[in-house]
């Protein structure tokens, strides 16, 4: 980190620090005044995550049932005689909860509301027991129902069709309902029902409940209530808010940067109906590295082939893939990752990981802790024109570091754990990308830039300073830059990376080529902390990197009539909103100066 006396001196400071951004904003430390605060965009979907300070993952979340708790207005519906009456006392000490009562003897008395979601989502209320201590809990027409016991102290889940239901005690009668669609259809309506007992929602006239603060999320949990109006709501990393990340048990954060990636696994965390060989898997098992109880433990069966459970995947076209997962150790310590595909000459690719030890045991393969035992396990996949289908699977490995078979032994007992599945078009991992929709989904790049800062960039000479870390080895294609411009293609100045073993640096004036620079001499260092700085001025340009200098030229340049006024610290191009990332970064800090630092400044600014 730079040192106080570089603070000082710079025109422009960006620290990354927490709550130092907003949905569409990240703050400078310098200038005070908030002229040198950064635009931020990504995209408009909830696909991004991030670690947080817990260490664990952080995604966004979002009710998508409108006014979550008013249950006598549109959209809300009551077929067959349903009464919603506001004003009862509540599970969180509030009279914010409802009585729903059937008004005449009928069946299917029931609040509704549509709905529609593929693949994996959870319905959830809070409810407690009035006449009837029975609600039934329903993805309509997607034939997925659970019905749930409320009886005070004894709350228990009832019939299970095509779902996976949850109960949990909140006090005072209170329960928190949950019901996970796992039957594979696009429901039309989320609904709640009064029942009359297990398997039954005839029901008498008179017959009530207490429900209060619905709730339809994507996932196979019930997160923290999102209040909603007349429009969804949303909680958790938003859309266009800036990633402050926590990777590695960091205890301060850096601003996480990436290109767009699309994670091509359907369903990244429910492998219910996968293709499962000589296993059983119990789904919400164990808890995932984003705190959740969502994790699957997978379990031999002791029959006649290997533990395995596989997911297809088909790629839009060749080139390059990541095949990732999470895992976690149970009495099997060694997993394999396998990309089997068809009718090409990629075939197979298999690579194995110790979970115990944290270690990739094939040569290029990743592995990235996730504490609590868990793993972040990835293998680079070379995928053929002809050879687009195929599968992505985990198996269980024995001691004898082969594949466990019943050949082998008995496979009864023998369990590991697994969640966050992943198939992303690339040459190295990014952040985890949740799916639930049985496509694919797709994450933007992350842009920042400020404009009108023609008063803390150099003019005539500056300089420019980044610290960060490039999250990729191997890295042979892709660019990630910090430039400074006039809004125009005639006059700028960046430097970043090319690749791993490159830094370019560029300077562009009055749409003329002044100064264009790459060297290899002093790679990046992949996966920690580097620090590069330019310093420029006519006839005198300067960059270091992490203390020594790589790159000097004596070339000189005429200033723009225009200003040089915006600033872009994200992407693979240097004009404002139009950069796009390419490589996967972590910025901690950047500082501009606006006069070219002396070689000895700069070689103090850069040393590690």
């Amino acid at each position: 980190m730079a040192t106080e006396s570089f603070f000082s001196n710079a025109s422009l400071a960006y620290l990354a620090s927490a709550g130092a951004g907003k949905d569409g904003k990240t703050y400078s430390i310098k200038p005070t005044d908030g002229s040198g605060d950064f635009t931020f965009s990504r995209g408009s979907n909830l696909a991004a995550t991030r670690v947080g300070p817990t260490g664990l993952i952080e995604k966004g979340r979002e009710n998508l049932l409108v006014q979550s708790n008013q249950f006598d207005t549109t959209p809300w519906q009551g077929p067959n005689g349903a009464v919603a009456t506001g004003g009862e006392s509540g599970y969180d000490g509030t009279n914010d909860a409802w009585k729903l009562e059937a008004s005449i003897d009928a069946s299917g008395v029931r609040v509704q509301q549509g709905f529609t979601q593929s693949g994996v989502s959870t319905l959830s209320i809070y409810a407690k027991e009035g006449t009837t201590n029975w609600i039934r809990l329903e993805f309509g027409g997607a034939s997925s129902i659970v019905y749930f016991d409320l009886t005070e102290g004894a709350g228990d889940v009832g019939t299970e069709l095509n779902a996976i239901g949850k109960i949990e005690d909140v006090g005072g009668g209170w329960f928190r309902c949950s019901a996970i669609n796992t039957s594979g259809s696009t429901p039309s309506q989320a609904r709640f029902h009064l029942a009359s007992a297990d398997g039954d929602i005839s029901v008498t006239a008179g017959t009530n409940v207490y429900i209060q603060d619905s709730q339809a999320e994507i996932g196979l949990a019930a997160t923290d209530y999102i209040e909603s109006g007349a429009t969804t709501g949303k909680a958790g990393l938003l859309e266009d808010e800036p990633r402050f990340d926590y990777s590695g048990g960091a205890t301060c954060p850096s601003l996480l940067l990436e290109p767009s990636r699309t994670n091509l696994i359907g369903q990244s965390e429910y492998f219910g109906d996968n293709s499962n060989s000589s296993c059983t898997i119990d789904s919400n098992d164990a808890t995932s590295p984003d705190g959740l109880t969502t994790a699957s433990k997978v379990t031999g069966s002791g029959t006649d082939i290997f533990i395995r459970t596989r997911q297809s995947v088909s790629v839009p076209s060749a080139g390059a893939y990541i095949f990732s997962l999470f895992a976690k150790k149970g009495n099997v310590t060694k997993v394999e990752i396998r990309a089997l595909t068809y009718g090409g000459s990629s075939g197979l690719t298999e690579a194995k990981f110790d979970l115990e030890a944290g270690t990739a045991l094939t040569t290029g393969a990743f592995i990235e802790d996730y504490g609590n035992g868990w793993y972040k396990c990835s293998t680079p996949v070379t995928i053929d024109a002809g050879d687009l289908s195929g599968s992505l699977s985990i198996y269980a490995i024995g001691s004898n570091g082969s594949i466990i078979y019943n050949s082998n032994a008995d496979t009864n007992g023998e369990y590991f754990y697994t969640w966050g599945w992943e198939v992303e078009a690339g040459s190295y991992p990014t952040s985890y990308i949740p799916n639930h929709s049985g496509g694919s989904v797709t994450r933007g790049a992350d842009d920042a830039y400020a404009t009108g800062l023609s008063s803390s960039i150099g003019q005539t000479e500056g300089t420019i300073y980044r610290e960060f870390i490039v999250n990729a080895t191997g890295l042979t294609t892709g660019r990630e830059r910090i430039a400074i411009n006039d809004g125009t293609t005639s006059n700028w100045i960046f430097m970043g990376v090319e690749d791993i073993n490159e830094i370019r640096v560029f300077v562009r004036m009055n749409a003329s080529a002044i100064f264009n620079s790459e060297t290899s001499d002093s790679p990046i260092i992949a996966g920690a902390v580097n620090k590069l700085a330019f310093g420029y001025k006519s006839g005198d340009i300067a960059v270091y990197l992490n203390g020594t200098q790589i790159i000097t030229s004596s070339s000189t340049y005429t200033s723009p009539s225009s200003p040089i006024d915006d600033l872009i610290i994200s992407g693979a191009n240097y004009i404002a909103g139009s950069s796009g990332q390419e490589i996967s970064t972590n910025t901690k800090q950047v500082l501009l100066f606006d006069t070219r630092l002396s070689n000895a400044d700069l070689t103090t600014l850069t040393t590690l």
